[in-house]
């Protein structure tokens, strides 16, 4: 993404000399992790020679989102402990407890976390040494693989597409429920590993493109989530396409929520608090 970022600024300096350019980063809001969530349990030289940490991205995203939720739930955002689930092409969840991202799915880069459009997500990493061996790929290429030939696209060998992947499954095609199914289960196991990470949680929210608009996706991740004491009301489910809605039950104790993200009024937001400070 940066050398896009960059060209923007440069023609920015050239149009308009002298005027301040911000740069708000994607990993900003989970920069205040505790320790024991970002540290990688590799040799610590590593993260002291080359800062090899946890991340996380989508943090626009998940600041932007869970603030929202406190205000439709008429609530200070540092009273409570949310689960956002920002599921796009590119698709993460972060637990954001009383205000502060505590752990979030990606990592380094984006490729670790949630199985996503194309990327495979968490993985053994010593799978890229086996395919390496056995293809005769260097290492460089088989990540190449993980990110833009793996993910749903991989696994259904069908498309990235969940729309596409929708009617495949409604036809008959096992790669694409299975497919469907698999991604509902990793995000239904990171929301059951969050939860137990704020020790509770008050609010599970969707957001991006599939979190917005996929009814049906949103439906197999509930099925995780009943420990939790969160049931979805599957007629408010189905009817909350790209608008703000609480989809959860009135006797879930638990509120689930989908709220359209707005990463760039959040951007924005911070540009002017920046420029104006």
């Amino acid at each position: 993404h940066n050398p896009a970022n960059l060209m923007g600024i440069e023609a920015a300096e050239a149009a308009m000399p002298g005027k301040p350019n911000v740069a708000v980063w994607d990993t900003g809001f989970g920069m205040k992790m505790p320790e024991k969530a970002y540290l990688y349990a590799i040799p610590h030289e590593y993260y002291e020679k080359y800062s090899i940490r946890r991340y996380g991205f989508h943090g626009t995203s998940h600041d932007f989102v869970s603030k929202r939720v406190g205000e439709l739930l008429g609530k200070d955002r540092k009273d409570l402990k949310i689960i956002v689930c920002h599921l796009g092409n590119g698709a993460s969840v972060s637990a954001v407890d009383h205000g502060k991202s505590v752990d979030t799915s990606m990592g380094l880069t984006p490729l670790e976390g949630l199985m996503m459009g194309t990327r495979s997500g968490d993985m053994d990493p010593a799978i890229v040494g086996f395919i390496a061996e056995k293809e005769n790929l260097t290492a460089a290429e088989v990540i190449n693989i993980c990110n833009k030939n793996s993910g749903v696209l991989g696994l259904s060998g069908i498309s990235s597409d969940f729309r596409d992947l929708v009617e495949a499954a409604a036809a008959g095609n096992d790669h694409a429920q299975t497919t469907l199914e698999a991604y509902a289960y990793r995000v239904g196991k990171y929301i059951g590993a969050y939860a137990a990470a704020m020790n509770g949680v008050d609010a599970i929210v969707f957001t991006a493109g599939i979190g917005e608009n996929n009814a049906q996706v949103r439906a197999l991740i509930s099925q995780y989530t009943g420990f939790l004491g969160c049931e979805i009301d599957l007629e408010k489910n189905k009817a909350a396409v790209g608008v703000e809605a609480v989809i959860s039950t009135p006797e879930s104790k638990v509120t689930a929520l989908v709220v359209p993200t707005n990463e760039e009024l959040a951007i924005a937001r911070e540009t002017v608090r920046l420029v104006n400070a």
